[in-house]
């Protein structure tokens, strides 16, 4: 016995960690698989920077809105935000009761210092979970990645548990923003499986970007009315960009799993997300589209249909006859899963028409083109 305690003490000391980082001046981790390399910020367990490892140009395509300001020479004006952040337990603005004390819009989790609290590699599988405690809705909240040798995969785990002795309407998004230079105007394209949605209900705004598309209208994705032309097709962003607007689509509930892609053709780059629609009913498209081309479009998956107070949702209750919330009950946890994928495509690649998994695969269609991707896919979602 006297062995067994310098040997576990030894032990600890040798634990796995993973690979320390700093992005933008934020601290993280890098998982990497021979694949993909991914960024994970300890603030937040932010998704920051998602890589190909055979791209030279290691492009990511997700947002990064302080080195698009400094290449534009203007102020950042989305603060430390960007990349695919978690938005728990909240996703809008605040009330001001709920700003008087100390609740920040888009949830706690966002700005929630994580912890590790598990690395490590088995077989071909790395795992990182973080953790932080959310102190003000009395929330743990834990997010568990995966990535397996030469997979352009990463598989997501996340669990959402209550402190409280009472039943709760939860609000959760996965904001997924794409950005420049990977979002081109007029190039890039985003795909899903959704027909139904909506344009945002607003009032005509003084400041920021105009509008190319009225307010609260149905319409059948990807067409949409255009406030000064008849259509308009949501894929791509303009050619030549002036406006903000925000849509939202009721994800296929038939289908067991849906998704949300955004594709560069001239590049070859797919960005791709699989969920499940009883878990994220919604995906929101947040379209920041400046005359400066530093632009930002959010791929937001989500439990509500847009991101406003939680009171506004609560009252809402349902749209499309879909529910716009999910139930955290009593001390319990809930979970959600979703997988992300960024790969390469074919020549002539240039819509996504479906994506599904089968086999231990994912497989990605353009009909249209008659040419698929098929990504190896070992784990479940």
């Amino acid at each position: 016995m006297r062995f067994l305690i310098p040997f576990v003490l030894l032990s600890a000391g040798f634990a796995q960690q993973p690979t320390k980082t700093e992005f933008e001046g934020q601290s993280g981790f890098v998982l990497a698989n021979g694949a993909i390399e991914l960024t994970v910020l300890s603030r937040g367990s932010t998704f920051a920077s998602v890589v190909l490892a055979d791209d030279p140009e290691k492009l990511s395509p997700l947002w990064n809105p302080a080195r698009m300001a400094r290449e534009s020479g203007e102020k950042n004006i989305f603060g430390s935000g960007l990349g695919h952040f978690i938005c728990v337990d909240g996703f809008g603005p605040v009330s001001p009761e709920e700003e008087a004390a100390g609740l920040p819009g888009h949830g706690e989790a966002h700005q929630a210092p994580f912890e590790v609290k598990y690395y490590g590699k088995q077989g071909r599988t790395t795992t990182l979970t973080l953790s932080a405690k959310l102190p003000l809705t009395q929330e743990l909240f834990a997010r568990t990645m995966r990535m397996v040798e030469g997979e352009d995969v990463v598989y997501v785990e996340s669990e959402l548990e209550s402190l409280l002795s009472f039943d709760r309407p939860v609000f959760w998004a996965e904001h997924a923003t794409i950005g420049s230079p990977f979002l081109e105007p007029g190039v890039t394209v985003v795909d899903m499986s959704a027909r139904r949605a909506k344009t945002r209900p607003y009032q005509p705004e003084k400041e920021g970007l105009p509008h190319r598309l009225p307010s609260d209208k149905e319409f059948t994705w990807p067409e949409a009315p255009g406030l000064h032309s008849r259509r308009i097709d949501l894929r791509a962003a303009p050619a030549e960009p002036n406006s903000g607007d925000h849509t939202t689509c009721l994800m296929d509930p038939a289908r067991k799993l849906v998704f949300v892609t955004a594709l560069h053709p001239g590049k070859r780059l797919l960005l791709g997300y699989l969920f499940k629609p009883q878990e994220y009913a919604w995906t929101q498209s947040w379209e920041y589209y400046p005359q400066n081309k530093k632009l930002a479009r959010g791929l937001e998956f989500s439990t509500q249909p847009f991101d406003v107070p939680r009171r506004e949702v609560v009252q809402l209750n349902s749209l499309f006859g879909s529910p716009v919330f999910r139930w955290l009950p009593a001390r319990t946890k809930i979970e959600s899963r979703f997988l992300m994928f960024y790969a390469h495509t074919p020549e002539g690649f240039n819509k996504v028409d479906d994506v599904h998994m089968e086999g231990g695969q994912i497989v990605i269609e353009d009909r249209k083109a008659h040419k698929q991707v098929t990504l190896a896919a070992s784990l479940p979602i």
